[in-house]
């Protein structure tokens, strides 16, 4: 990209010198893209009435029910009390029950209702929808490129952590 781009990209106004290091530092590159990405779905969102922490627990879910609060607080990047907060709150919604385990009756599992679903259904065409304006003209190629560089640098910094 080229620089008057890169300055156009930070929100610069025009003739204003752009910084080199924010232009080129990866921490920011990916907080701005993921903030740009995020913004309108997360509007989407709340005309639905679903708050952010619910729609990422909901979409978690809505593949495979019985999910520890642990397993929710690592895919969802909250911690622990904060998921149970949220849990708590799809529950007194009806979107989400805990049942205990049965085969470990120490345990509680999170699992989605149908209204919950049917909910997160609709929303996950949209996500679907919004991915893909969002990445519209990139080749097919590209996309996957993109998202196993960033895979790849998940793990990595999961692994180093």
């Amino acid at each position: 990209m080229e620089r008057s781009t890169m300055a156009q990209a930070a929100g610069l106004e025009a003739g204003e010198p752009a910084a080199a290091f924010v232009d080129n530092y990866l921490s920011y590159l990916l907080a701005h893209a993921s903030h740009l990405v995020s913004t309108q779905f997360h509007a989407h969102l709340r005309r639905y009435g679903v708050q952010v922490p619910a729609w990422r627990l909901l979409a978690t879910l809505s593949e495979g029910d019985g999910k520890t609060i642990g397993h929710l607080a690592r895919i969802s990047l909250y911690n622990q009390p904060t998921t149970t907060k949220i849990v708590d709150r799809l529950e007194a919604e009806g979107l989400a029950e805990r049942r205990r385990c049965e085969t470990d009756r120490r345990r509680m599992l999170v699992y989605i209702t149908q209204t919950g679903r049917d909910l997160v259904d609709e929303l996950l065409r949209d996500a679907q929808a919004h991915e893909k304006r969002v990445l519209d003209g990139y080749t097919s190629e590209e996309v996957t490129l993109l998202k196993n560089v960033l895979r790849t640098l998940i793990l990595r910094l999961e692994d180093d952590g």
